[in-house]
């Protein structure tokens, strides 16, 4: 692993790049990630299939503002099939032997990059670059997120902390290729916000119980009540029948149905709506969130926001990064509508340095030109040999066999489970 400055590539080689996404996060971000690429590369964007596939409507969501979005004819509606691909483990895999990649760009959660990389699409010629990232906050660093990915050849990260962090962890841990910085490519594609709009982005992982989402929404309902001029949106990942990256046991929606029926809020008071993110901040006067990346959204089109820290601040709670912003906040802030502005010097510090420091798009020539001349060294997997061959082998069935199948499977192993189980 190296930082070493590339040199020889003052102007962007025109690449062949294929992004590839199990999730609706992943491929925001992919689709975002590429749109800032250079005009000359030629890129090709597909989902593969996995339990957590995105419906049509979250694929539409995700690539909207980009490259992406503008191949889908303007008379389809979100819900109806797009040009993205979705695909099984052997058709991705002939899809990129006709479309031959300068670039490889995994963009999945990291069993699913480790299987692809190792296995599905090992052995390509010529071989391609591999590339990964993560789409969003990654602060602090964890040794999963390197592990999985250590058999990548560039490793794509958002601020200089992610980067420094990252680089003392494979210092640590070893294996992978370089690691490279990027803008977070959602940070570029709204417009400045303003309007009645209060949106509360939800997080599939935190908080995780039932009582706490609860509180987050009767704090929504006491500012709908006090400010019955605001528009009180709780803008949903996905709906309550669609996947997403993480499992969401509480779906917000569906805690709201239930509170109302028990008297507990007023139903009409908030509205819950999906779509993207970019959209809504466009008319939005305030935002608010427990830990999402869409944060970042909001301090980039100007939106006045709140991080709540009721729930604790901490890398378990996903906004570890928010500290020393000027952002946190509590529940009874949200219910007085007191949003925040982040500190200029955070913002520097944390996803918001100069365009022109990021060096993605060098690296990954860099790579390329040594690919074609033969000299590139492969990045090296910690994962490979027997101690994790049967995790491997887990994540490439979620690939491979149709997620309905799967889920079956999983059904009839627990079911199985249960009856040989001692009384």
């Amino acid at each position: 692993m190296t930082r070493a400055t590339p040199d020889r590539l003052l102007v962007p080689l025109p690449l062949r790049v294929l992004a590839v996404a199990d999730s609706d996060s992943y491929l925001k971000w992919a689709a975002g990630l590429l749109d800032a690429a250079p005009q000359g590369w030629t890129t090709e964007l597909a989902v593969v299939r996995t339990p957590i596939t995105p419906s049509p409507g979250q694929i539409a969501a995700a690539v909207s503002g980009t490259r992406f979005d503008a191949a889908r004819s303007p008379a389809q509606s979100p819900d109806e099939e797009g040009p993205t691909q979705v695909l099984g483990a052997r058709g991705l895999r002939k899809a990129a032997e006709r479309f031959r990649p300068d670039v490889v760009l995994l963009a999945c959660t990291g069993p699913v990059v480790d299987a692809l990389a190792a296995e599905v699409l090992a052995g390509l010629k010529p071989r391609p670059v591999f590339a990964t990232g993560l789409p969003g906050i990654s602060v602090p660093a964890t040794e999963k997120a390197w592990l999985f990915r250590s058999g990548c050849d560039l490793f794509i990260l958002h601020s200089g902390r992610e980067v420094g962090e990252f680089t003392e962890l494979a210092g640590e841990l070893g294996g992978g290729g370089e690691i490279a910085l990027a803008r977070l490519p959602y940070l570029d594609l709204g417009s400045r916000g303003s309007g009645d709009r209060v949106i509360f982005a939800t997080q599939a992982k935190v908080p995780a119980k039932r009582e706490d989402r609860e509180n987050i929404l009767l704090a929504l309902q006491s500012l709908a009540d006090a400010r019955p001029e605001l528009d009180i949106v709780v803008k949903l990942r996905a709906r309550d029948d669609e996947r997403q990256t993480h499992n969401e046991r509480h779906h917000y929606e569906r805690l709201w149905t239930t509170m109302a029926a028990d008297g507990r809020v007023r139903a009409g008071a908030v509205r819950f709506e999906a779509g993207p993110m970019h959209e809504h901040l466009a008319r939005a006067g305030g935002f608010v969130t427990v830990s999402s990346t869409a944060a970042l959204e909001a301090i980039a089109q100007d939106v006045p926001l709140l991080i709540l820290s009721d729930f604790g601040v901490s890398a378990e709670m996903i906004n570890l990064v928010f500290e020393g912003s000027g952002t946190l906040g509590t529940l009874d802030d949200l219910a007085k509508a007191d949003f925040r502005t982040p500190a200029p010097d955070w913002c520097q510090a944390n996803y918001f340095h100069d365009a022109a420091t990021s060096d993605w798009i060098p690296r990954l020539s860099a790579l390329v030109v040594a690919a074609r001349e033969g000299t590139l060294t492969p990045a090296r997997s910690l994962l490979d040999g027997s101690a994790h061959a049967s995790a491997r082998r887990r994540a490439r069935l979620r690939i491979e066999i149709p997620p309905r199948v799967l889920r079956y499977g999983y059904r009839t192993k627990r079911r199985i489970r249960r009856y040989l189980k001692p009384f």
